[in-house]
């Protein structure tokens, strides 16, 4: 997996987007103790500059060096670039004592992990009780006729792209389409403390222009698999075809918003709804318990078409 991303670190960094301060706040009002972040495929640092505003300590793990070469230098955040699967008797001096974690954060990556050794990580680190584990992703919405993304050739174009690109999507990807509901999640759950109903809306906006799109696209791991395998997406034709549609309507830069319209609580597959209580206890073996909020972003990146990873 780490061979996907380090080729386009330095794209990834610069075009990914960015999460609302919103959705962090809301993070950190579930965990009692604001003293260490376990940021787990922190790649260029995009959640772990964020949580290191609201937590004493910030550790970012990733195994891309790259990746980490090109996060944000802050004085509370450290980063560790680690093996794919951290052995367990390592945990403790990559990472962090046992019991000693107040938050788990896995900010767009969770479909790339080795989730059974992943958990029993987790289990190792989180304080016992109200460690939080938290896990999110996002997805491109399809344009609708009533709304278009950008404009409706434009939309056209990037529709017909994401078709082409499909041969190169990895499997895993299939779990952020699928919203993380058949993502395996071992935990039982034992009941709600709702305070919060919802629906919870997040919303961010970046100025982007048709090279902050294209450098967006170069950045996803469809677009290097397809690159290893000898063939250019983006190619001149192609390139072509998307500078006509972004100008169709004038305009060089487009306002893109970001909006986050639902969350779900999502454990062994039950969901518990649009607007459903974003925090839930659940129990493991031995009685131990802890607090797991699983959060399902829809990032509308005002593209169309596909799901863009």
């Amino acid at each position: 997996m780490a061979d996907l991303f380090h080729r386009q670190a330095k794209h990834y960094a610069e075009s990914r987007p960015s999460y609302p301060e919103e959705l962090f706040e809301f993070i950190a009002s579930k965990t009692p103790n604001h003293d260490l972040v376990w940021d787990a495929g922190t790649g260029s640092g995009q959640a772990a500059k964020s949580l290191a505003k609201l937590y004493k300590n910030v550790v970012g793990t990733d195994t891309s060096q790259e990746q980490l070469d090109h996060a944000p230098k802050l004085p509370n955040v450290r980063y560790q670039c680690t093996p794919p699967n951290i052995p367990i008797s390592e945990l403790e001096s990559i990472v962090a004592p046992p019991g000693t974690v107040d938050l788990v954060t896995i900010a767009a990556a969770l479909h790339w992990f080795d989730l059974p050794t992943f958990y029993q990580q987790v289990k190792q680190v989180l304080k016992k009780p109200h460690g939080v584990i938290a896990a999110w992703t996002y997805t491109v919405p399809e344009a609708n006729d009533n709304i278009p993304l950008v404009n409706e050739k434009f939309d056209a174009v990037f529709r017909q792209f994401c078709a082409d690109s499909q041969p190169y999507w990895d499997p895993a990807i299939k779990l952020v389409e699928d919203k993380y509901k058949g993502i395996d999640f071992p935990f039982e759950p034992v009941g709600y403390g709702a305070n919060h109903t919802g629906p919870f809306e997040f919303t961010t906006e970046r100025v982007m222009d048709l090279e902050g799109f294209l450098l967006f696209i170069r950045s996803c791991s469809f677009y290097q698999t397809a690159k290893e395998r000898g063939v250019e997406l983006l190619r001149d034709d192609v390139v072509e075809s998307f500078k006509r549609a972004w100008s169709e309507d004038g305009g060089d830069r487009k306002v893109v918003k970001s909006e986050v319209p639902t969350m779900r609580v999502v454990v062994d597959g039950f969901d518990g709804g649009d607007g459903g209580e974003a925090a839930a206890v659940f129990r493991r073996d031995r009685g131990e318990r802890f607090l797991v909020l699983w959060f399902d972003l829809e990032l509308d990146l005002a593209l169309t078409g596909c799901k863009v990873c």
